[in-house]
């Protein structure tokens, strides 16, 4: 059971129970594990949603005894990424952690979703449970969007973040310009105009993030080979990629799983690919809330656990429990 609106879009959608079809593909950060739902892409009628029992109760058990970060731990890992980014001299790695809740006895799960969705209406929102995983998110990092029409494809470089209220520091700027100096890159091997947005504001929720946008003509056989070479990007993972995705499991004290992996959406006109961000893990029990943050070697390790702080109330500031 899948339920998902797109960015800028009100309208509810769901799969029909065509299993010859698939259309909705989730892929873990790692790239090893694929969800997929099948079926045709269908608009569901909000009163029928209203009316659908979606419960708390089919959510599987926390069997995990994962026990969170602390924040004294958080830091001590940072000073070792730091260390290691000094050292290296890296541009960048991405840090993640799990914020663990359990202070509750049930989720109401649709009106969480709908919190949510109002939360975020520039973003990708999504609720699924499928009996071994259950999960929620809202984010609105496009890693790809091909038009089978035209063959234009878009995509964008969002990096940096700071509460709304505050103002960019060199930190921030300099986190962000490798990202779109690696999609740029990547795109001038499949296309001889690319269009490149200034870079502006991004707001979600309550932080901001900065953003250049792309777009590009390409060969639909082209498609996935670009989204191979754009995933995972320095936005969720550093560079250069593949010596920081080898760090980050080491490093980490939990895997990614679906967290910083992307959906594939496909429908007549479209393929869209969303990095799967701002998104939590469901348990009858807990819900595991995942966060990370791009760290330089300017990062300040306090302001980075304060930055993931505010990046976990996306989910769980929307959470209606009992």
């Amino acid at each position: 059971m899948i339920y998902f609106k797109f960015p800028f879009n009100e309208k509810l959608y769901s799969t029909d129970e065509n299993s010859t079809e698939n259309h909705i593909n989730f892929y873990s950060f790692d790239g090893v594990k694929r969800i997929d739902f099948n079926g045709k892409i269908i608009e569901i009628n909000p009163e029928n949603f209203d009316k659908t029992i979606i419960s708390s109760e089919s959510l599987p058990k926390d069997n995990n005894h994962f026990i969170a970060e602390t924040k004294e731990e958080y830091l001590q890992n940072l000073d070792k990424v730091i260390e290691a980014i000094n050292e290296n001299q890296l541009p960048k790695l991405v840090y993640s952690r799990r914020k663990i809740f359990t202070d509750f006895n049930k989720i109401d799960l649709k009106e969480s979703f709908k919190n949510l969705c109002n939360s975020y209406p520039n973003a990708f929102r999504y609720i699924f449970i499928d009996g071994e995983n259950s999960w929620m998110g809202a984010f609105s990092e496009v890693l790809g969007k091909f038009n089978k029409n035209t063959f234009d494809f878009e995509t964008m470089s969002l990096a940096g973040t700071l509460p709304v209220s505050e103002s960019w520091s060199e930190k921030e700027i300099e986190e962000q310009k490798p990202v779109s100096s690696y999609i740029r890159n990547i795109l001038n091997n499949y296309s001889e105009n690319i269009e490149e947005s200034e870079t502006h504001d991004h707001i979600s929720g309550n932080i901001k993030h900065l953003r250049t946008d792309f777009k590009a003509k390409i060969k639909p056989e082209n498609q996935d080979k670009i989204i191979q070479e754009l995933h995972p990007t320095p936005a969720v993972c550093g560079i250069p990629k593949d010596f920081c995705k080898e760090n980050i499991q080491k490093i980490e004290k939990f895997p990614r799983e679906l967290y910083a992996g992307y959906i594939k959406i496909e429908t007549e006109e479209t393929v869209q690919y969303f990095v799967n961000l701002r998104c939590s893990k469901l348990y009858k029990d807990s819900v595991h809330s995942f966060v990370g943050g791009g760290i330089t070697a300017q990062s300040n390790p306090e302001k980075e656990w304060i930055e993931t702080e505010l990046k976990s109330e996306a989910v769980l500031k929307n959470l209606v429990v009992s």
